[in-house]
């Protein structure tokens, strides 16, 4: 390719436009698209998580009137769940137990955090919540409540393994 065809036509890189990043967990952003359990998700919603400085992310995953969260947490191992939000009537945050469908949840963690968020998610950002994370005896079901001002939010959710999301690139 000649000079002139360069400076008229531009080069095959300059074509094909800038390279998309290859999407993990630990970079899924707004607009990229989520496959679970043989459904299709758009991921419409993030909200990054910072407490002292040990941080996680959750995103908010949209399908066809279905909405779940996938958290993705790094800790000694990369840790991923899925949750739906659920309702617990007079539910206190902060018990050392919480029974809800049968179960016995258990406090595991809890602590506050800094948010920064994005997408649809976007109205909590630069907030300080509270949370307060439940395991059940048998270690399989979890149980997240977040305190936001006045508003308590609880979610039901299990661990997966990370083989079990395929992502693709929404930009």
């Amino acid at each position: 390719m000649g000079f002139l065809s360069r400076l008229f036509y531009g080069t095959e890189k300059d074509k094909k436009g800038p390279a998309v990043e290859k999407r993990t967990l630990r970079n899924l952003q707004v607009k990229d698209f989520v496959t679970y359990d043989l459904m299709d998700y758009e991921v419409v919603g993030k909200i990054h998580y910072n407490d002292s400085g040990y941080t996680w992310d959750a995103f908010q995953l949209a399908s066809a009137g279905k909405n779940i969260w996938l958290s993705v947490e790094m800790d000694d191992e990369l840790e991923v769940g899925v949750y739906e939000k659920i309702r617990i009537p007079g539910l206190e945050p902060g018990k050392k137990e919480i029974s809800h469908d049968g179960k016995t949840y258990f406090l595991e963690e809890q602590g506050r955090a800094y948010v920064t968020s994005f997408g649809r998610s976007e109205n909590v950002n630069g907030a300080e919540m509270a949370y307060y994370e439940y395991l059940d005896e048998a270690g399989e079901s979890y149980l997240s409540v977040e305190v936001w001002g006045s508003e308590v939010e609880v979610s039901k959710g299990y661990e997966i393994e990370e083989y079990e999301v395929t992502i693709l690139a929404g930009s």
